[in-house]
Parts: structure tokens; C-alpha cells; sequence
């Protein structure tokens, strides 16, 4: 992902207006084109991981989790902030994968970045994807997780669900188009 074009635009510094655990609001001051300053203010994150998962039998692995923000439970990819400091983001899906699914992948590639909202977060999810998967236990982390489903689903199916609204997360969106691209034998 190329993030190097500003369009004249260039940061010429930033304020922490407030921290909380891993999470820091920012406020930036940019220089305008035409030279003039003006501030934004975003939240800045060390950003996160999501997996396209799929079985054997081209389904992909989901899951159900509250999601305070909205009060209500999303339907998306298993996934996870980069939460550990200098864990490869690699290893960081692969540990996501197994806290909230219990799926073991033996082989991840990269399918590509998701800004999840670019004007209100710096926050970039590195998506990656694995077919070679395995059972096994979950390992849930925090109390959305506890009661978090995993749900599988036909790969056609998931994509259909995107299409109709019961899949509406951005980064599961972007991930299921990603994997039904580049892996198209997957939709049988």
C-alpha cells in the first residue's frame, strides 16, 4: 500500500491530547498547500491483524463478537489489534486465529491492507489468508470473546452476505473479496 502521495500536504507536527492503553488521541498540525496551517485531530493505534481462514471444504471461518462500539454483534473476520510490541503482524494473526477461533494455520500469506477509517484513525488491519487449517480450542481473551461464535460458511455463501448486508465490517468485506480473487477455485 502506497501512502507516500500527500498532494502538497505535509504534517509538520503532532500533540498527544490524551493516551489510554495502547491508543493515543493525536492532534496534528498541517501545512495547506498553499502554505497555510490548520489541525486535525485522529486516533492513533499500532493497528491490527485479520484472517480469511477456509477448511477443506472452501468455508471460511467467522466469528460472532459484541462490539461495544456499536452495541450489537458483528459478524467478521477473527482478528486482532497488534497488541504485543515488535510481534510480527504474521505471528500476531496466527495467535488471533487461535485465541478466538481455535483454527491452527500451517501456512499464512499476505492478501493486502485495510484502512479501517482513514478520517478518523491511522489504523491500517493487515489481512492475511490461510487455507491449511486445523480444530482445536479456543483461547478467548477478554470478555467479548467469552461468548464470541464461531460460524462457518460456504466462501460464495460469505461473499452473498456482503453483497446483502449481514456481513457489513470493512475489513471482512475487504478480506472475502480479496481471498474470492485471488483464490477463485474457492468458490467451487
Amino acid at each position: 500500500m502506497n501512502l507516500e502521495n500527500r498532494g502538497g500536504f505535509n504534517a509538520s507536527g503532532d500533540n498527544i491530547v490524551h493516551a489510554w492503553a495502547m491508543f493515543r488521541l493525536v492532534e496534528r498540525t498541517i501545512s495547506h498547500p498553499n502554505g497555510d496551517d490548520f489541525q486535525r485531530t485522529f486516533v492513533s493505534t499500532p493497528g491490527a491483524v485479520a484472517v480469511v481462514a477456509v477448511d477443506e471444504s472452501s468455508n471460511v471461518i467467522l466469528v460472532s463478537q459484541y462490539r461495544s462500539s456499536l452495541d450489537a454483534m458483528v459478524l467478521e473476520l477473527p482478528a486482532g489489534m497488534r497488541d504485543v510490541e515488535d510481534e510480527d503482524p504474521l505471528d500476531t494473526a496466527a495467535r488471533e486465529l487461535k485465541e478466538e477461533t481455535g483454527y491452527v494455520a500451517r501456512d499464512m500469506q499476505h492478501l493486502g491492507t485495510c484502512l479501517s477509517s482513514p478520517g478518523v484513525t491511522d489504523s491500517k488491519v493487515e489481512i492475511y489468508f490461510c487455507s491449511d487449517v486445523s480444530g482445536g480450542e479456543m483461547e478467548p481473551h477478554g470478555p467479548e470473546e467469552g461468548f464470541m461464535e464461531v460460524k462457518v460458511f460456504p466462501l460464495r455463501e460469505a461473499l452473498a452476505m456482503v453483497e446483502d448486508g449481514r456481513i457489513t465490517d470493512a475489513k471482512t468485506s475487504f478480506g472475502l473479496l480479496l481471498a474470492a480473487r485471488r483464490f477463485p477455485h474457492l468458490l467451487g
